[in-house]
């Protein structure tokens, strides 16, 4: 069976850039699980999906690690919610992964660029 286009064109996330993309959506304010996915989806020009199974216990560990606290509130459709905002700790986590990111992009960057020794085929 063939995949639709969307699933061809999604982009598996690098091992800890989940963390960094619930960081920096927690950065523009406090927000539920569902709303955080939507966030990154939107964010991403439809690129990047979080799945349930991966986004809720991306939270609880970032939770547990004391980068972010949650609460129990009433959504806006009046059904009651767990929203998550960053911490202090957390802001820190997250300008330190931008650096790392800003590191990684330029290396890949770097490595992309063509060379004068290039080998057509």
């Amino acid at each position: 069976m063939a995949k639709p286009d969307s699933d061809r064109n999604r982009i598996e996330l690098l091992q800890g850039t989940l963390d960094m993309l619930i960081l920096q959506t927690l950065r523009w304010g406090p927000q539920h699980g569902y709303g955080i996915s939507q966030a990154i989806r939107a964010g991403s020009n439809e690129v990047l999906q979080v799945e349930t199974g991966s986004l809720y216990p991306a939270l609880h560990r970032l939770e547990k690690q004391g980068w972010i606290r949650s609460e129990w509130k009433t959504s806006q459709n009046k059904q009651r919610a767990k929203y998550y905002r960053l911490t202090p700790t957390g802001r820190r986590q997250l300008a330190a992964e931008q650096s790392r990111w800003a590191q990684l992009v330029e290396a890949m960057t770097a490595l992309m660029q063509p060379r004068g020794n290039e080998v057509k085929s």
